[in-house]
């Protein structure tokens, strides 16, 4: 068995663990610090919307361009006056993109463009998007959003219970701040592929999560008939049982998003799979860890207020502070017994003097 194979097993035995539910406040600093970051990126920067959601032109010119990416973003400049994004196709071939100008600026810039790229402005392809179309993307993106966290919270709290629904929704939420506040710092740009990078993000992390709750709810069964654990300690059992599981399948789902990303987007140059591939790589990023550090230690918290669950506590802390007193004694007993110092408690709870009749109890000699 591999070293992480036996890890794993050993933590899902219990035989070693890890206080992620004990140190939650820790890590939900680091969320409120990361979030307020990404938050601020919004602000400050604001979105990078592509073409799609501001509506503008697309230019495509014929493939084997000797034009470089720099000089050809530098001719749409000037041509219309706004900030145009260039990008070099596999075939060699440029796209231009170009947003808020309408069809009579279109043909003007296509026929300056072409002039400057040395092409018949026949063979500048040009395609015109209307900022309604990109406002309808919009909206049915936050509308199909919104319907995704009901069903989500109405079958979390079907399935398991309101309180593993409320965690799961704050993970969720977490996840799309960090990953739209990315994309804010970055600048990448936002079109209709990022939208649905998202959306999968946010299936991929409630999948995680929901395998952390299953395992809780299956160990708290009857969790009030014994005075062993508590449900923090339970909640962190199940963390720690299924953290392989989780760190295997984000490593495998992030390898070939991290192909698209880094090899694709930035040594191959196609822009194109930046858009998705970034969404991908942050948001499957920050749902594994929003499904170790986040949602289940705010379970464990919502849990621990309960009246039933408070009193668990108190029974659980007891019998640990008795059973802490108990094990004291017995050193201190063993201790006095080698050093023959203090007196023996014998089974009657009567001391028993030493250094008499060879060890025997004080009285008349036979």
């Amino acid at each position: 068995m591999s070293k992480l194979g036996n890890l794993g097993a050993r933590l899902h035995r219990g035989e070693i663990s890890y206080d992620f539910v004990g140190k939650r406040k820790i890590w939900y600093g680091v969320s409120i610090l990361i979030t307020i970051t990404a938050i601020l990126g919004l602000a400050v920067r604001g979105l990078n919307m592509g073409i799609e959601f501001q509506g503008g032109a697309v230019f495509t010119t014929p493939t084997k361009m000797s034009t470089s990416v720099a000089k050809a973003e530098e001719y749409a400049n000037d041509a219309s006056g706004h900030q145009a994004v260039v990008q070099k196709l596999g075939n060699g071939s440029l796209r231009i993109q170009i947003a808020g100008i309408d069809t009579g600026q279109s043909d003007r810039i296509k026929q300056e463009l072409a002039k400057d790229l040395n092409l018949d402005p026949e063979k500048l392809a040009a395609d015109l998007v209307g900022p309604s179309w990109g406002e309808q993307i919009a909206n049915k993106a936050w509308e199909g959003l919104a319907i995704f966290m009901v069903l989500v919270v109405i079958y979390l709290a079907i399935a398991f219970e309101w309180r593993m629904a409320i965690a799961a929704l704050v993970a969720l939420i977490h996840d799309i701040t960090i990953t739209t506040g990315i994309y804010a710092l970055v600048g990448f740009e936002v079109t209709p592929g990022t939208v649905i990078g998202l959306l999968t993000i946010l299936g991929y992390s409630l999948y995680d999560t929901v395998v952390v709750f299953d395992s809780l709810k299956e160990q708290t069964k009857d969790i009030t008939k014994q005075t062993r654990w508590t449900y923090s300690d339970i909640a962190n059992r199940s963390i720690n049982g299924t953290l392989v599981r989780s760190i295997n399948t984000t490593v495998v789902a992030l390898l070939p998003v991290a192909g698209l990303l880094f090899i694709g987007g930035g040594f191959l140059g196609a822009g194109t799979l930046n858009d998705i591939s970034l969404s991908l790589f942050v948001g499957l990023a920050a749902g594994a860890y929003s499904s170790i550090f986040i949602a289940t230690p705010l379970v464990a918290d919502l849990k621990e207020r309960e009246p039933a669950m408070k009193a668990l506590t108190k029974r659980v802390l007891a019998k640990r502070a008795q059973a802490g007193a108990e094990e004291n004694a017995t050193e201190v007993r063993g201790a006095g017994g080698d050093a023959g110092e203090p007196a023996v408690v014998g089974p009657r709870n009567q001391p028993v003097a030493r250094g008499r009749g060879r060890g025997r109890a004080s009285g008349k000699r036979r």
